[in-house]
């Protein structure tokens, strides 16, 4: 059938406008792309930190529950007394061996445990440290096998020297740890360093929801475009158990010798902070991707 001039200026005109709208579509997306890509004022991206924090707070959560464990340990067997903390829920099983010279411990979240703060753990959390607790100081050995947080996959391992009581009369651990975090779609992030964790309040209560810490350390994160960044904690962050976030302090990220510092706040438990870029630039950022 032969088509009028009409039908094929119609066509043409069709065809024209899809074209343009692609075109449109596809600047945009350029545009979006490039907006996570770092200015040359920028030390670390929104997004970027975004995904550096949940790294961190996934060893933070780590740390947290070998502490309880070993300090449940302490008591009972210091006290002798039958202690027990309530920040584990009843679908994690421990599982205790005793050597001649050692206690191993294996913390199994089975197929998923939801935890009180919300997250959702799976896999072992296995702890090695020395039979004797009188000591006023011990190493504490950490593994991880099978293990998952919020979905995403974590290796690695981690030394925790653990102290009774500081030169502030508090327990404290100062763990040098190594960790690679592998999300669903094969995105992958590093860190590692030390971070020590006082325990300034709630020790011994048997209460989660009271406990809290100062948590001050150097490491080195790399980031899952491939960017390292090196984050030292300059101002105490304070962590409170009853909220899923850190509440305040200051860290400082360094990247290509220049730094950015990121400020959690004046203790309100939410998930913002502000990021202050070399150049002065001040933003309000989300840091929490994985909330439930």
């Amino acid at each position: 059938m032969k088509k009028s001039v009409e039908q094929v200026n119609f066509t043409r005109i069709i065809s024209m406008l899809t074209g343009i709208v692609l075109l449109a579509a596809i600047s945009c997306s350029k545009e979006e792309n490039s907006t996570e890509e770092l200015s040359s004022t920028e030390v670390i991206s929104s997004t970027e930190l975004q995904f550096s924090d949940e790294a961190e707070m996934i060893s933070e959560e780590v740390t947290t529950i070998a502490e309880d464990v070993y300090a449940t340990d302490e008591i009972s067997i210091i006290s002798k007394a039958d202690y027990k903390s309530d920040y584990l829920p009843d679908c994690v099983t421990i599982t205790t061996v005793v050597t001649d010279t050692t206690r191993e411990k294996t913390i199994d979240f089975g197929e998923g445990c939801e935890l009180p703060n919300g997250n959702v753990l799976s896999g072992i959390i296995n702890l090695s440290y020395a039979k004797n607790m009188e000591s006023a100081s011990k190493s504490v050995a950490l593994s991880l096998e099978n293990f998952t947080f919020n979905g995403v996959a974590v290796e690695g391992s981690a030394d925790i020297l653990r102290v009774r009581s500081n030169e502030n009369g508090n327990p404290q651990g100062t763990t040098n740890a190594s960790f690679e975090a592998t999300w669903p779609n094969g995105d992958t992030a590093s860190f590692v360093g030390t971070r020590n964790r006082e325990w300034i309040e709630g020790f011994g209560s048997g209460f989660w929801g009271d406990n809290v810490f100062l948590i001050t350390g150097k490491r080195t994160y790399v980031g899952r475009e491939g960017n390292v960044f090196v984050k030292e904690v300059i101002s105490p962050l304070r962590r409170e158990l009853s909220c899923r976030f850190i509440v305040s302090g200051i860290i400082e990220i360094t990247r290509n010798d220049n730094t950015a510092s990121l400020d959690f706040g004046d203790g309100s438990c939410d998930p913002n902070g502000i990021l202050t870029q070399p150049d002065g630039t001040e933003k309000e950022v989300f840091l929490r991707r994985f909330l439930k």
